[in-house]
């Protein structure tokens, strides 16, 4: 029991982490970039919301209930992140980020559940095997959800370094991350087996 709860929670962990999951790096970087450490609450709950559209992805996918085009989801998921980095690139150095968290919540939400289903491709085959397959993907979450934090904390402590130490403007830093994290995904979506 504690052997698969720590086997599961490693790979969620991993999905994250891992240099192959550079997507969904990306995605974290865009989606932290425009919070410091104050705002604490405000990016677990975000996270956390991630967190929550992966697990229902994991579940509809697991259970059959959605099935899985792997050339659309492959286009979706970095159309996630040029979205993101645009709206930080646009509403840098403004308080969008505050006023409209609602918005945010449920795009977060719903990208959570878009890149849920690029990790149900190499996950379903674990979470079937299990004997308790919900216990799975409870815990493979919640590996995700370690391994987001993680990424998330990077981000923000590097956010904080360069904006107190190198004086870079919170604006330009926000700006500057974002057009590289766009230009590493215009390629993706200009590649894609979608359109070929």
């Amino acid at each position: 029991m504690i052997d698969n709860f720590i086997s599961n929670l490693q790979h969620g962990i991993y999905h994250v982490v891992h240099i192959n999951a550079y997507e969904h790096i990306l995605f974290l970087i865009v989606l932290s970039l425009p919070y410091f450490f104050k705002d604490w609450k405000r990016i677990l709950l975000l996270i956390t919301i991630f967190t929550v559209g992966h697990c229902l992805s994991l579940s509809l996918v697991t259970y059959n209930i959605v099935s899985l085009n792997i050339r659309v989801t492959s286009f979706l998921i970095p159309l996630t992140i040029l979205i993101v980095s645009l709206f930080n690139i646009f509403t840098s150095g403004k308080k969008t980020h505050q006023s409209k968290f609602g918005f945010l919540f449920f795009i977060t939400l719903f990208f959570g559940l878009i890149h849920g289903l690029g990790f149900a491709n190499e996950l379903n085959g674990l979470i079937s095997a299990s004997e308790n397959k919900l216990l799975a993907i409870l815990e493979i979450a919640l590996g995700i959800e370690i391994g987001q934090l993680i990424i998330a904390f990077i981000v923000i402590f590097l956010s904080f370094i360069c904006q107190t130490i190198f004086r870079f403007s919170r604006r330009d830093w926000i700006m500057v991350i974002s057009a590289i994290v766009l230009g590493s995904v215009l390629p993706i979506l200009i590649t894609n087996e979608l359109f070929s």
